[in-house]
């Protein structure tokens, strides 16, 4: 929708990803709405982890933020982290969890929550999704089947190419299951083919655009 040479100047570029991230959502939503049938944004999840549960949790952020000298550099591993996280138990504490997007498909009773940020992410706002995210596949009983890390596009193209440096401190963006890009994510909310009609109404929208934006 914007030409590169505009684009690539950072001050434009700030002014206008900052904005549309309420739209992604918006347009998630919308999608997930003629798929599943129901989706919800910023939805509360009310549920109880066990209080040891909630300390591995801790534990497993500090270690990635935290690599103490002369030990080997912990590498995220979504599968190995949350295995560890629930078998922690304990005293149940009650947690409340808000994630950006929430699907609960009544036909197949599956329900998903996804953190959904921009394609380049900071490490901070990383951090706290992939806290929320294992809080919420923590509780028990269960309150949702699944949570993802979703980005909407990826800049860098094949998703093994992806090399925005902070959310990889905190995921293996390239691996792990909790992680889906561009249109791994379209297409489980909305089903084949939708990143595509994405693009292409985004392309027929964008000559217009262009026009307006080079004014």
């Amino acid at each position: 929708m914007v030409p590169d040479e505009i684009f690539k100047g950072s001050h434009f570029e700030r002014r206008f990803v900052t904005p549309f991230g309420s739209v992604w959502e918006h347009l998630a939503q919308v999608v997930a709405i003629e798929s599943h049938g129901n989706c919800v944004m910023g939805h509360t999840i009310n549920g109880t982890i066990g209080s040891e549960s909630l300390r591995r949790i801790q534990e497993v952020l500090n270690n990635l933020e935290h690599n103490k000298r002369g030990q080997i550099k912990i590498k995220p591993d979504w599968q190995k982290e949350l295995k560890y996280i629930k078998q922690g138990g304990g005293e149940y504490i009650p947690v409340s969890v808000t994630c950006d997007i929430f699907i609960h498909n009544r036909k197949t009773n599956v329900k998903y929550a996804f953190e959904l940020k921009g394609p380049l992410p900071n490490s901070d706002q990383t951090k706290v999704s992939k806290e929320k995210m294992l809080k919420l596949l923590a509780m028990d009983p269960m309150q949702v089947d699944y949570a993802f890390y979703a980005l909407p596009y990826n800049p860098f193209g094949r998703k093994k190419d992806y090399k925005w440096g902070f959310p990889m401190r905190w995921f293996n963006m390239h691996e792990d299951k909790s992680v889906l890009i561009g249109d791994e994510f379209w297409e489980l909310i909305g089903g084949k083919g939708t990143y595509g009609n994405f693009i292409k109404e985004v392309n027929l929208l964008g000559k217009g655009y262009r026009e307006r934006i080079y004014k």
